[in-house]
C-alpha cells in the first residue's frame, strides 16, 4: 500500500498549501477511503482560513478529524465523499460520506463513514453535512402546517433549509438575501425570494443564516409578535449588535440558537449523530439540492481557490473539490 497521501493545510491565517502526509495501514475495525469529492463549507472554512476562530471557541470549533490547532497550521474540513478501498468486507467498494478534511486518501474507524443510499450521486452527497445542519435546526424549531417562514441568508445552510421547509404542507417560504443573483437559486429550489427591503413580514418563524448583524436585525423585524428567530450563523471573533430596544420586549420575541454539534434535545433520545447523518443522506435524493453546488475545482488548486472563496472574489454556495 502507498503510505503517503496529499492533504490541504491552512499553514497560517490567509495561506494554505497541499502537503504530503503519512498514511498508516488500516487496522481492525478501520477503513481506507480514497476521496472522490470534498466540499468547501464557505462560511465556516473562510473563517478558519482567515484565522477568525476566537480562543475561547477553539475547542468547540474542532472538526471531527482535524489535525493541528487554530489559527494554524491546521487541517480542517468536514464534507468528504469517497470509496472504501480496504476494511471490513461489507464496506469495501462502497461510496461513503464522512466528516473528513480535504485529503486524497485517509484511514478512519469504520463507524465514521456512512454509505450513500442507492442512487445518490456522489457529487451531491458532499452536501450531507449541510443538510444535517438544516435538519437539526428544524428539530430545534419545527414549522407548523401553513406557517409563514423566512430564511434570511441564501448561503449553503439557508438554501438547504428553504428546500426542506418547502415540503411542509401549506407553508409559505421566502429566501431573503442582499444578492439578487440568488433569486435564480431560490427558483430552482422552488421557494420565493426577496431582498431585505421587500421581504414579507409577519412571519411565524424566521431562520437566520447570513452571519451579519444587519441580517439578524432584519430577521427580528420580519417575525410576527410572539414569533421566533432561529440563529444558525457563526460569527467567530466578530461582535454583533442585537437590537433589543424598541418593540422587542412588547412583541415578546424569541431568539433561539441552533448548532449542529449536538443533536437537538427534541430528538436526542431517539437519534444519534449517525442516524441524523443517514437522514440527511436520504433527503439528498431530491435533485433540487444540485442548485446549492455552484463551483468546482481540482484538489491541487485549493491553495489558490480557498483565498478567493474567503475574500468573496470567487462567489459560491458549496464549492466542490474534485480528486484524481
Amino acid at each position: 500500500m502507498d503510505d503517503r497521501a496529499r492533504a490541504f493545510w491552512v499553514v497560517a491565517p490567509g495561506r494554505g498549501e497541499v502537503r504530503d502526509v503519512p498514511l498508516a495501514a488500516p487496522g481492525e475495525g478501520e477503513v481506507l477511503v480514497r476521496t472522490l469529492f470534498s466540499g468547501v463549507s464557505r462560511g465556516t472554512e473562510a473563517l478558519v482560513f482567515r484565522g477568525g476562530v476566537p480562543p475561547g471557541q477553539r475547542a468547540v470549533m474542532r472538526a471531527p478529524f482535524q489535525e493541528g490547532d487554530f489559527p494554524g497550521p491546521v487541517k480542517y474540513g468536514y464534507l468528504n465523499v469517497g470509496v472504501v478501498e480496504q476494511g471490513p468486507a461489507e464496506l469495501v467498494g462502497l461510496t461513503v460520506f464522512s466528516l473528513y478534511p480535504h485529503q486524497t486518501r485517509f484511514v478512519v474507524p469504520a463507524s465514521a463513514v456512512r454509505p450513500l443510499p442507492e442512487g445518490l450521486p456522489p457529487g451531491r452527497a458532499v452536501l450531507a453535512g449541510t443538510v444535517e445542519t438544516a435538519v437539526n435546526a428544524l428539530w430545534d424549531a419545527p414549522p407548523l402546517v401553513g406557517d409563514r417562514v423566512a430564511v434570511v441568508g441564501a448561503g449553503m445552510v439557508g438554501c438547504c433549509l428553504a428546500r426542506l421547509l418547502r415540503a411542509v404542507p401549506g407553508t409559505r417560504v421566502q429566501l431573503v438575501d442582499t444578492d439578487p443573483a440568488r433569486a435564480a437559486t431560490a427558483d430552482r429550489l422552488g421557494v420565493g425570494f426577496a431582498g431585505p427591503a421587500s421581504a414579507f413580514d409577519g412571519c411565524d418563524l424566521v431562520f437566520h443564516t447570513s452571519a451579519s448583524g444587519a441580517g439578524l436585525a432584519r430577521a427580528l423585524e420580519l417575525v410576527a409578535t410572539e414569533g421566533e428567530v432561529v440563529e444558525l450563523s457563526w460569527y467567530g471573533d466578530r461582535e454583533v449588535s442585537l437590537p433589543l430596544g424598541g418593540d422587542f420586549h412588547s412583541r415578546r420575541l424569541t431568539v433561539r440558537a441552533s448548532q449542529v454539534g449536538a443533536v437537538s434535545p427534541a430528538r436526542r433520545g431517539r437519534y444519534g449523530h449517525g442516524d441524523r447523518l443517514d437522514l440527511a443522506l436520504r433527503l439528498l435524493a431530491d435533485p433540487a439540492f444540485d442548485a446549492v453546488v455552484t463551483g468546482e475545482s481540482t484538489f491541487e488548486r485549493l491553495p489558490v481557490v480557498l483565498p478567493r472563496l474567503a475574500d468573496g472574489s470567487l462567489p459560491a454556495l458549496c464549492h466542490r473539490v474534485v480528486y484524481p
